[in-house]
């Protein structure tokens, strides 16, 4: 069985190592925070204290950290520990600048680029979609692994370094974003209109311009329970990589009227909340 070495087990890596474990592959996973890794012990998972530990004689390094610096730093301590032949999966969102210096650690070792969409709900049941492009020699190593965190698996090139998957995932999560803070704002219009903003969500549901995501999100505002499914200070992150990665070669407006949202939300004290909480800054500060 392919031994799995799991790097970062926050809201997303935790429930993707429980999955693996599940399915019978053997995980060791290391957090920054130890007290986040510690639980998964109990589901069978070795904690190990650094990333080389955890990476010692595995078959597969997983990364699923919050960032560029932190993947890259965890992917260094960790790839001369792998076993022969081992194979580097990045699953993260750390933008086209942080893929190439995965890419530059990874050395000799094979990187496969697989960021995923879903959030914790998703992650939780195994119903993640993988965005992944690699060679195809490695594609049977680590299809079962995906087949264990997710419903599908999208494939979209052969290498890694070019970052097809990585695009897809920007271009995803530039509209999931867009669409989190068209919610909020609709929301909170209605609000000050003086309507029900559950008779808003009425109003649009089942129609062309009803979404899950649109209810879902919505339905949060209204119960203001914004237990984070994804962070908003996460949120706030990958829209910066979505700017840095458009460049000046497309006009987005709307992307930067998303970043601009979330950082007043995040300064009013709601970065560790869900990214619904970007309602708030439709509000003077």
């Amino acid at each position: 069985m392919t031994s799995v070495a799991l790097l970062g087990t926050g809201t997303m890596g935790a429930p993707m190592a429980r999955n693996l474990l599940g399915a019978g592959f053997p995980v060791r996973v290391w957090n920054r925070t130890r007290a986040k890794a510690a639980p998964l012990s109990a589901d069978g998972a070795t904690v190990a204290e650094t990333p080389a530990e955890a990476a010692r004689g595995a078959d597969v390094l997983i990364t699923m950290l919050l960032d560029a610096p932190s993947t890259v730093a965890a992917g260094e301590a960790a790839v001369p520990e792998l076993a022969p032949g081992a194979v580097w999966v990045q699953m993260g969102t750390i933008g086209l600048a942080g893929l190439a210096e995965a890419h530059a650690a990874a050395g000799g070792v094979t990187l496969v680029d697989a960021p995923v969409l879903g959030t914790k709900l998703p992650a939780e049941r195994g119903e993640l979609v993988v965005l992944a492009a690699g060679p195809t020699e490695v594609r049977d190593r680590v299809q079962p692994l995906f087949d264990a965190i997710g419903q599908r698996t999208l494939w979209l090139g052969e290498d890694a370094s070019a970052a097809a998957a990585t695009r897809l995932k920007l271009v995803v999560n530039n509209w999931i974003l867009t669409l989190t803070n068209a919610v909020g704002e609709a929301m909170a219009l209605a609000g000050a209109l003086g309507v029900d903003p559950a008779d808003f969500l009425s109003a649009i549901g089942g129609t062309a311009t009803d979404s899950a995501y649109a209810q879902f999100k919505g339905s949060a505002i209204i119960n203001g329970d914004f237990t984070p499914s994804f962070a908003l200070h996460t949120a706030g992150k990958d829209a910066e990589l979505v700017a840095e990665a458009a460049g000046d070669s497309v006009r987005l407006d709307l992307a930067d009227a998303v970043r601009e949202r979330f950082r007043r939300a995040e300064a009013a004290g709601h970065g560790d909340e869900d990214m619904a909480a970007a309602y708030f800054a439709s509000f003077q500060e």
